[in-house]
């Protein structure tokens, strides 16, 4: 790994786009490596969150056009879509995350451009600083936010926050981003309150924290009568869970319940 680095401590993996003389722009290998990464933590059954930040002064500047522009082929290359997935390497960037079926946390400081801003977004809660600053730079060079960007805007600021933000390429402040709702919540230290909150959700149960991602991420694309159909199917599974007799048990005794691998992969 050259651009994305990773630790997990305590069932938390610790992500980190690692190109800080940069501003952690991305090049096609960080592309690369971060789908490499989230694939793997996909696989691990006791992962139980992810943060997600950069190192250095920013979160991510972007794409970095300059350095992709000298390998065309490979840009080519990139936007071929694999048929079983959907995406393409610069969507499944962003979209592998989407996949984990964990809670993801994004921990924003600095600039959050582009497909900075997509890579956020693919983040289940997003912690900012006051004074971070995002754009959907994309509009500035006469293109669109493609690395699942449009999806994701428009999942969580509605259809005209998306457009203007898109259409207009506009700077704002954390602050203003939370307004609008892109950001969760704000923090001086975004790092620190995002893995606050994912040590707050060790003692939830593990499947249930899949299925509610899994569910909610669905009930955005599916029928009422669909969801009503999965909402069932999940909760007749999670009733017979090992882990949900653990925190049963847990409660009850007012104790830290000790929980086993999440069942679904």
């Amino acid at each position: 790994m050259k651009y994305v680095s990773v630790s997990v401590e305590n069932g938390i993996a610790q992500v980190r786009l690692d190109r800080p003389d940069k501003l952690n722009a991305l090049a096609l290998d960080t592309l690369d490596e971060l789908i490499t990464v989230a694939r793997r933590l996909r696989k691990d059954r006791t992962l139980r969150a992810v943060v997600i930040a950069g190192e250095g002064a920013s979160f991510c500047s972007g794409l970095d056009i300059a350095a992709a522009m000298r390998t065309p082929g490979r840009i080519v290359r990139a936007f071929i879509p694999a048929p079983w997935r959907g995406t393409n390497r610069f969507q499944e960037a962003c979209w592998a995350w989407r996949r984990i079926p964990v809670p993801v946390i994004a921990a924003v400081h600095g600039h959050c451009y582009g497909g900075g801003v997509q890579i956020a977004l693919a983040a289940d809660f997003r912690y900012a600083t006051p004074d971070s600053k995002w754009s959907v730079l994309e509009g500035k060079w006469g293109i669109i936010p493609d690395m699942s960007g449009i999806r994701s805007l428009t999942e969580v600021t509605g259809p005209d926050v998306a457009k203007r933000l898109t259409m207009t390429a506009e700077t704002i402040s954390g602050a203003e981003a939370q307004r609008l709702g892109l950001v969760t919540e704000l923090a001086d230290d975004p790092v620190k309150a995002a893995t606050a909150f994912a040590e707050s959700l060790l003692t939830r149960s593990p499947d249930a924290l899949a299925a509610a991602k899994r569910l909610i991420d669905g009930a955005l694309t599916s029928s009422a009568r669909r969801t009503f159909a999965r909402e069932r199917r999940a909760q007749i599974k999670l009733l017979a869970l090992p882990n949900t007799k653990i925190l049963r048990k847990a409660v009850m005794a007012k104790s830290t319940p000790d929980f086993q691998p999440r069942s679904r992969p």
